[in-house]
Parts: structure tokens; C-alpha cells; sequence
């Protein structure tokens, strides 16, 4: 048995991540355990299906067990998505190998990269240059391109800063688990172009009626209904911005000084479009206040983002995710479950995650033309397959 993990958004599940589960079984995985983002995604919005939906197009289109990416980690920076998603992988205790997609395709360079990003990160000239106006991720490889040009090369494209950040958490848990990586076929990250019948999630998703052909059959079947729009949130957001007072946004997630005073002096915006053009700059990027702004609807605070998860909970599985689980009892180093509620008494920690979960769930709902009912949480049929 070789059980390798992929960390995923499948937001929508296309054909260039049905290529990545066929090279990770080609390398010798037996078993593939996904750590996947719920109903809110890393670059600050609504996945376009809930988790549910999505985590059984996983199962069907090849991973055998779906671990949910909890709220405060999927709208987490890059580091922290990592940091929550490989923590998850290696409390498992028997997965062997973390697999992930990247523009360069070779774990020599990624390792090289960790390793010269770990020796500057605390380079007081990253600071200077965020205090003058640069944003963190170009303050980094301005000073990393000094020192280390190759790693600032690396670095420069997003699929390897990803990978990156997945060696990085590999070391800051010391585990055992190594990194694979599939270079990357088709389409760019974020691309508006097609190539050899691949296309990017983002043009996908904005071209959805058009895009059956990039999907397996077995996604496009899902995606192609009702889909979360966050521009039905509006008047959510705009509430929660207008009685939000400031010490309340400056503890939100990711919050920095600055940046919380942009946000409370623009509070009283009349639209979302308004509000994201009048507080972004060059230091502070869209996908930052996208994720802070949804972390504020849903009450996600520097305090939570601190706490690792306390469990795993399980949204979808088969016979060989049952395999794993049954591979993994007794070596697991915290509980896994398909029982949120379960989950959420095993301690305060575990009740202030899922009580956040619940939260962002039942805000999700609200996003669709077709309202979907509270308490989902509790309620959605777990993905169980032979």
C-alpha cells in the first residue's frame, strides 16, 4: 500500500486535475487521500459547487478519501492553506507521499527553493520594502532574487509556491511524508487560454456553459447547475462591513495594521465592487481582502488561525479510503470522523471549529439562485462508496 495526498481545490474538478491523479498512480500510489477546500476557496470566493458536490467528483473521478480543508485554512494565506492541509495529511499517520502540480515539475528545484525562502524570511529588508508600499510576495523575491536568483524564478510562477509551501510544512511537522510533483500540462494557472484540451479552473469557471469538453463526465454533470455567485452576499457583506466596529476587523484573520483602517474608512460602500476598488492597493492584493472580508462575514479571528485542526472530518470516501482509515487507526494523531457533530465535543477547540464551519456553510447557502437550507452541516449525506 502507498498512500499518497493531494491538497485540492476542485473548483471545478477539469481534466488537468484528472491528469494529476493518473501521474500520482502512475508513480505507485495505491490509495489517494484529498485534503480539499469547503464552500470558500483560497483566492478569496465561493467555490462554484458546495463541498459535497464536489467531494463526490473526486471519488468518482479518482481519490479514495476526501478530507475537508477546514473554513480558516481554505481562505488562509499560502502558507497557512499548506501549513492546515499537511498537518491534516500527516496526522493520518501512514500517508507516504504529498503529490502536487507545478510549473517547474522537478522536487530538486522546490526543495532548493524552501530551503533559500527559510534563510531570508526574516530579512529586515522584506519588512522595509512591505512598509514602503510592496506586497509581501514581492518584497520576498526581491530580496530572495538577490541572494538566491533561481528560487526567485521559482517562486515567480504559483503552482511552485504552492509546492513550495508544502515542503515547508513537511519540515515545520519534521514528517516523514516526501514531495511528488507532476509538472503541470496545458493551460497556465489563472490562463484565459486552452492548450492540448486543458484549460485553467478560472477560465472555467467563467466560461462554464462553454466548457463542458475541459470537465470529465462525471463533473460536468455536477457543475452544471445552480452555482454560488458571491455577488449574492452583497448585502450580507455590506451589513457585516457597516456594523463591524474597528477593533473587530483589525482581530480578523490576516488583518494587518493598515489594512484594517482601509477597510472601516470604506465600510460604507455602496456596492462590493466599490468597496474591493477603494481599498486595494499595491501592497494589499484582491485575493487578500477578498479572503479578509469573507473571514469577517463568517467571524474568523487571528486567535482561530493560530489553532491547528483539532480533527479530520471525512466528506466522501470508497472501499480504498476505507482502507486507509482501517490502515490509520491507531496511528492517527487526532480523531477522524464523518460526524461534524461528533467531532465538534471532543474538546472547546473542536466546538469553536465546527461552530465556524456551521457558520460559513450556512452563509454559503445564501449564494445560490436556489437558497439551500441551514444547518447543512448536520444534514448532507456523506459521499459512501463501495
Amino acid at each position: 500500500m502507498k498512500i499518497s495526498g493531494i491538497v485540492c481545490e476542485y473548483n471545478p474538478f477539469h481534466n488537468g486535475h484528472m491528469y494529476h491523479i493518473e501521474e500520482t498512480r502512475k508513480n505507485g500510489a495505491t490509495h489517494i487521500a484529498a485534503v480539499m477546500s469547503g464552500n470558500f476557496v483560497q483566492r478569496g470566493d465561493l467555490a462554484v459547487a458546495d463541498k459535497f458536490r464536489r467531494a463526490e467528483i473526486a471519488v468518482n473521478c479518482g481519490a479514495d478519501l476526501v478530507i475537508e480543508l477546514p473554513v480558516m485554512y481554505s481562505l488562509a494565506p499560502a502558507e497557512l492553506f499548506a501549513r492546515g492541509a499537511v498537518h491534516l495529511l500527516n496526522s493520518l499517520g501512514v500517508v507516504d507521499e504529498i503529490s502536487f502540480g507545478s510549473e517547474c515539475g522537478d522536487v530538486g528545484e522546490l526543495i532548493s527553493a524552501a530551503d533559500a525562502l527559510a534563510e531570508i524570511e526574516n530579512s529586515p529588508k522584506i519588512r522595509e520594502l512591505t512598509e514602503q508600499g510592496s506586497t509581501y510576495a514581492k518584497a520576498v523575491s526581491a530580496v530572495l532574487g538577490e541572494l538566491y536568483p533561481k528560487a526567485a524564478e521559482i517562486i515567480s510562477q504559483p503552482n511552485n509556491v504552492l509546492g513550495v509551501e508544502y515542503i515547508k510544512a513537511i519540515k515545520y511537522f519534521s514528517s516523514h511524508i516526501s514531495p511528488f510533483t507532476v509538472k503541470r500540462a496545458g493551460a497556465g494557472h489563472d490562463s484565459g487560454e486552452i492548450c492540448g484540451g486543458y484549460a485553467s479552473a478560472s477560465y472555467i469557471r467563467a466560461n462554464m456553459a462553454d466548457s463542458a469538453s475541459f470537465l470529465p463526465k462525471n463533473s460536468a454533470e455536477l457543475i452544471m447547475g445552480d452555482r454560488a455567485d458571491i455577488h449574492r452576499l452583497e448585502g450580507a457583506i455590506l451589513y457585516r462591513l457597516r456594523t463591524a466596529n474597528p477593533e473587530e476587523i483589525k482581530n480578523t484573520a490576516d488583518c494587518a495594521d493598515g489594512l484594517a483602517e482601509r477597510i472601516y474608512s470604506a465600510r460604507g460602500a455602496t456596492s462590493l465592487d466599490e468597496f474591493f476598488e477603494s481599498v486595494k492597493t499595491k501592497r494589499f492584493t484582491m485575493a487578500r481582502i477578498r479572503r479578509i472580508v469573507l473571514s469577517l462575514l463568517i467571524g474568523i479571528t487571528k486567535e482561530d488561525i493560530k489553532n491547528l485542526s483539532p480533527y479530520g472530518r471525512i466528506i466522501a470516501l470508497n472501499g480504498r479510503g476505507r482502507e486507509i482509515l482501517a490502515e490509520a487507526k491507531g496511528k492517527s494523531l487526532i480523531p477522524f470522523d464523518t460526524s461534524l457533530a461528533k467531532l465538534s465535543r471532543n474538546d472547546g477547540i473542536s466546538g469553536r471549529f465546527a461552530e465556524l464551519e456551521a457558520t460559513a456553510s450556512d452563509i454559503y447557502g445564501l449564494a445560490f439562485e436556489n437558497v439551500i437550507p441551514t444547518q447543512r452541516e448536520f444534514t448532507a449525506k456523506i459521499i459512501l462508496q463501495e
